[in-house]
């Protein structure tokens, strides 16, 4: 497990393809503290790999022969409640995603994902954040608006009128204001920092400080937050 001297994180990886498994471990194999102690390739074989070799992190596909993923992540989750475990997936429609986080899932990641947010994704989960990846969270923000409409529907037709929201100039600044709209918008750190002209570590310091701030533990939740506060556009 995770320790403060080390800061070892140990993965498991599991799933059904195995260049694409080679390939994930080469690039976890290139971050340093990362360690791949063992591989599988059915969802079956989880819960007991995960008692031989105790991860921090599982990297699981969801669609497998016997066992697919969210089986998997369910009975995982029952025997090892502290384990963290992130959805590999080819599928970005939202409702595969709330069903995965349903199951007790920390993160899920499109396998078109690059190793930037392989690694990122990691390292947050077994922080104890969460990880959706982008493309994912933009149709999630999507949906959110459609029944977002709807209520709103619903409240007009009974006299409600909606709270309005300032921005939230009152705890970050007007940057920050700008880099929580682009997280919104489902951009990475790198993306952000294209949009605004400055370097993806300044982007990370103001991410950092926007989590702070909002009192929220990671990327997912300041973006819900910031949704039904109003402090930002969906767009």
């Amino acid at each position: 497990m995770i320790t403060q001297e080390t800061q070892e994180i140990r993965i498991v990886i599991i799933d059904d393809h195995p260049l694409f498994k080679e390939g994930v471990k080469r690039i976890l194999s290139m971050e340093e503290n990362f360690n791949v102690v063992a591989d599988g390739e059915d969802g079956s074989e989880v819960i007991d790999l995960v008692r031989q070799h105790q991860p921090d992190v599982i990297l699981m596909d969801i669609n497998m022969p016997k066992t697919n993923g969210v089986e998997a992540t369910k009975d995982l989750i029952k025997a090892f409640p502290k384990v963290k475990v992130i959805i590999l997936s080819i599928h970005d429609d939202e409702s595969y995603v709330s069903h995965v986080l349903r199951t007790g899932a920390s993160g899920y990641l499109l396998k078109e994902m690059d190793a930037e947010s392989l690694v990122e994704a990691v390292k947050v989960v077994a922080s104890g954040g969460a990880y959706i990846h982008p493309k994912v969270t933009s149709n999630l923000i999507k949906e959110y608006r459609r029944l977002a409409r709807q209520d709103e529907q619903y409240q007009d037709s009974i006299g409600f009128r909606e709270v309005e929201y300032r921005k939230p100039l009152h705890i970050l600044t007007r940057r920050e204001c700008e880099v929580l709209q682009l997280m919104t918008d489902g951009q990475n750190n790198r993306a952000i920092g294209e949009s605004l002209y400055i370097s993806e570590k300044t982007v990370k310091n103001h991410v950092s400080n926007i989590l702070q701030k909002m009192n929220v533990n990671d990327r997912t939740q300041a973006v819900v937050e910031s949704i039904k506060k109003g402090y930002v556009i969906v767009r």
